[in-house]
């Protein structure tokens, strides 16, 4: 078995689809209309037939608690206590960190030292942190 397909819960589809390609270069590799949503995924640009990230909405109403989305309030805690919703690998953590602050990209922790990998983590502008790791 492999990974095929992740998802990323998003505040936003719109937002997140501009974000995830124009400041992180990803592409853009499905777009089905399904109702007022879509299944909407991206792609790195080094690998468009690898791992697909969905860009799911978590305004789903199907699971609630007190009355709010289950998935909207799993990405408020996640942000809250500072937990990464996902991680990409990097070849160069500081050119990389460099070109996305000169891209507008906000980082919650310049890159730093864990261990035997060098983190950085950022806001994704759509409820989410975002880490980058070089081995």
């Amino acid at each position: 078995m492999r990974t095929i397909l992740t998802s990323i819960l998003v505040d936003n589809q719109e937002n997140a689809l501009k974000f995830y390609t124009e400041k992180l270069g990803f592409i853009k590799k499905t777009e089905i209309p399904m109702g007022a949503t879509k299944w909407l995924t991206v792609v790195p640009p080094e690998g468009p037939n690898e791992v697909e990230i969905l860009l799911e909405p978590n305004s789903n109403t199907a699971i609630q608690i007190d009355g709010k989305p289950a998935a909207a309030e799993y990405q408020k805690i996640l942000f809250s206590a500072g937990i990464p919703a996902a991680m990409f690998a990097v070849t160069d953590i500081e050119q990389t960190h460099l070109k996305l602050v000169e891209s507008g990209v906000k980082f919650t922790q310049a890159p730093m030292q864990a261990g035997p990998v060098k983190i950085a983590t950022f806001d994704d502008t759509c409820g989410n942190l975002i880490r980058i790791v070089q081995k």
